[in-house]
């Protein structure tokens, strides 16, 4: 699969943009462990023009890393215009993303992410001024299936933004009203990859936590790449499980040992706090490790949950690490 220049090869996994989870050191993991392309948290256009360090913070991109694209939104056509300009010429991205699905109150309540959809001759009016504004790197659009069950426009959508100039769709199988709640339903997102007037690629996203899901969306729903997100907290290493199952049918053989799996986790740690500080780091990645499936059926494992939440530095934190080793299974 291509999107613009970028071959991303047969059947790619891609590792979702997600707020506060997919910095700079968490790509690079998704990447060693068998992504295709990552994203970047998304990046306020507003706060991209008013060079807000934060936001200029989430542009900065690794040679290792790459593909990578950068994902921002707003709902104005001038800002978002501006900030596709910065991230292009500050972090030469492989591709830009606009974020036409966040449903979180602070974000679509304001119009922007999924609350374009409320406006789509806007959405569209965005996607058409971006695509102009950086003619040599490819455009891609990540958005929902509509705003609520009353109003599923993704069908019609998904041609208006490729006649805008896209080189690829995102769809999450959920509408804003369902924010993560509910199944996401893949059977209008096969409706769009299936409707003969659609050219550009089609990646699919939406509860996707299984090498078996992964594999059957593509087959099922015939999308050219699949998202995953949420499945990727606390094992980023199920990009390599599922990589081996498309490919084999078999993920047998890219089982790690429990010593492989917490030494992943382990550098996680490490990456996060050599690139911020010490407690700034444990802060962002411990709820990590405590989401981490890894630790899934140990009994008793609330307490070491809620201290692994509030450990402040990574004596404190490994230390939790090597309580638990000795209590996790061998096929864990």
């Amino acid at each position: 699969m291509k999107i613009g220049h970028i071959d991303l090869g047969e059947r790619p996994l891609l590792l979702a943009p997600m707020e506060d989870v997919t910095d700079l050191g968490f790509r690079l993991l998704c990447r060693q462990m068998g992504a295709a392309m990552v994203y970047s948290e998304f990046v306020s256009s507003d706060a991209l023009i008013r060079m807000v360090n934060k936001s200029l913070a989430k542009m900065t991109v690794c040679p290792e890393e790459r593909p990578v694209a950068i994902q921002i939104y707003g709902k104005d056509v001038d800002t978002m215009c501006q900030a596709a300009r910065i991230v292009v010429q500050e972090a030469h991205p492989d591709i830009l993303d606009l974020n036409f699905g966040c449903p979180v109150k602070k974000v679509a309540g304001k119009g922007a992410g999924a609350g374009m959809l409320q406006n789509i001759p806007q959405m569209l009016a965005i996607t058409r001024a971006v695509v102009e504004a950086v003619p040599d790197t490819p455009v891609t659009v990540k958005t929902r299936l509509g705003w609520d069950s009353d109003h599923l426009v993704i069908t019609q959508l998904a041609e208006q933004l490729q006649d805008c100039g896209i080189q690829a769709l995102t769809i999450h199988g959920r509408t804003r009203a369902q924010m993560y709640t509910g199944e996401a339903d893949w059977n209008l997102i096969g409706q769009v990859k299936n409707n003969p007037r659609i050219h550009i690629p089609i990646i699919g996203n939406g509860d996707v936590t299984t090498p078996q899901r992964a594999l059957e969306c593509f087959e099922r729903y015939g999308v050219d790449a699949v998202m995953v997100g949420r499945a990727t907290f606390g094992q980023p290493w199920i990009f390599r499980q599922m990589r081996q199952y498309i490919d084999t049918g078999d993920d047998s053989s890219a089982s790690l040992t429990i010593d492989e799996r917490l030494d992943i986790l382990r550098s996680q740690v490490l990456t996060s706090v050599q690139r911020i500080d010490e407690y700034r780091g444990i802060l962002h990645v411990r709820r990590h490790l405590a989401a981490s499936p890894l630790f899934k059926g140990i009994p008793n494992f609330r307490d070491t949950r809620i201290r692994m939440l509030r450990a402040e530095t990574v004596e404190e934190l490994f230390s939790i690490l090597d309580e638990i080793r000795p209590l996790l299974l061998p096929n864990q």
